[in-house]
């Protein structure tokens, strides 16, 4: 994935998600390949960026439900031979109006970015939900975000879809402004699976359960969570057992315990046991974290973005009596792993 910003406008090139080590903003992007454009905002809005087949939401975790809708996207852009975008808000309204309350993210906006680009997605429109956005009438976002700023052609939503102050635009109120401004509008497909419906609730449900194989049936892939690696405290070498610190960058996360997980470097899966919470044994901020430890692995992590896949739970997180107890439980932890991969040995990824 290779980001530009110019202007306002930053762009992400095609490539296989995940690739998050190749990151990086060069200025300016000169290609003739397809790019996937991100508007910061109505007021980032031109010309150009006028005519398009779009959809609406907040497409955490772009699981199949999302990827349904994507695709279809894709199909009425190309009949239509205009682009096709995404409309995004940053924070996502839960966020906005329930900070506390609001459930955990899939996919941060940047891990978002890179799943919609390798869905195909060339444009996306990204809106700052505050007070102003807020109090926007359905009437108001229809006439300043659809039709004067993207001069859509073709919408589609699924039938559930409210938007506007109090949320009172729905399916009906896009139709009846559809027919009057001359664009068509389309009720998005359910997609189930095992009799229910797909939504990023369902997953984050199958990820607190620990239920993987059903997470990743309707993610489409196993659930990943992307970061930085930084400097920690150094506490795993104590502890026999060192560690990757991955950032997180995430208020709450939807997953809590330790955990049997993989990452990918330098194109080989590696197999590694993981803890993901606020440290209770360990004196700390009380914020959650991520650490890795990569079975038999030698090699400096530091400042690298890594792609952290969650395969199965080996336990909840617990707070210990004492360093030397978390030290046995950690050795535990590493032998179950170690007896998993061993049994069930990771395949390289295709190319």
């Amino acid at each position: 994935i290779r980001l530009s910003l110019v202007g306002s406008e930053m762009c992400i090139r095609d490539s296989c998600y995940p690739a998050p080590a190749a990151v990086r903003i060069i200025g300016h992007f000169v290609s003739k390949k397809r790019v996937m454009q991100l508007v910061r905002g109505l007021h980032n809005l031109r010309p150009q960026h006028r005519g398009c087949v779009a959809t609406i939401g907040n497409f955490d975790g772009v699981h199949r439900g999302h990827q349904a809708i994507l695709a279809r996207l894709r199909e009425r852009a190309a009949e239509l031979g205009v682009p096709s975008c995404v409309v995004l808000f940053e924070p996502q309204p839960r966020e906005y109006f329930d900070p506390e309350g609001a459930p955990a993210r899939l996919s941060r906006l940047r891990d978002k970015l890179a799943l919609l680009a390798a869905e195909g997605v060339d444009r996306v429109l990204c809106l700052t939900f505050n007070p102003r956005l807020r109090e926007l009438s359905a009437a108001e976002f229809v006439q300043r975000a659809l039709i004067d700023g993207l001069g859509v052609l073709h919408l589609e939503v699924g039938d559930d879809f409210r938007f506007g102050c109090d949320r009172a635009g729905d399916f009906a109120f896009l139709a009846e402004a559809a027919q009057r401004e001359g664009f068509s509008v389309e009720a998005a497909k359910t997609v189930e699976i095992d009799g229910q419906r797909v939504s990023s609730t369902r997953v984050r449900a199958a990820l607190a359960s620990g239920d993987f194989a059903g997470a990743e049936r309707m993610l489409g892939r196993p659930f990943r969570i992307v970061g930085r690696v930084l400097h920690g405290q150094k506490l795993g070498r104590q502890l026999n057992a060192p560690t990757a610190n991955v950032q997180l960058k995430r208020k709450r996360v939807p997953l809590i315990g330790v955990y049997l997980v993989s990452v990918e470097i330098d194109g080989q899966p590696w197999p590694g046991v993981a803890n993901i919470g606020v440290r209770p044994s360990v004196a700390g901020d009380g914020s959650a974290h991520l650490e890795v430890h990569l079975l038999d692995f030698a090699g400096d992590l530091y400042g690298r973005r890594l792609t952290v896949a969650f395969h199965h739970k080996l336990r909840d997180e617990q707070r210990f009596a004492s360093l030397e107890a978390l030290k046995t439980a950690i050795a535990a932890d590493i032998a179950a792993a170690r007896d998993h991969w061993q049994r069930q040995p990771l395949m390289k990824s295709p190319t």
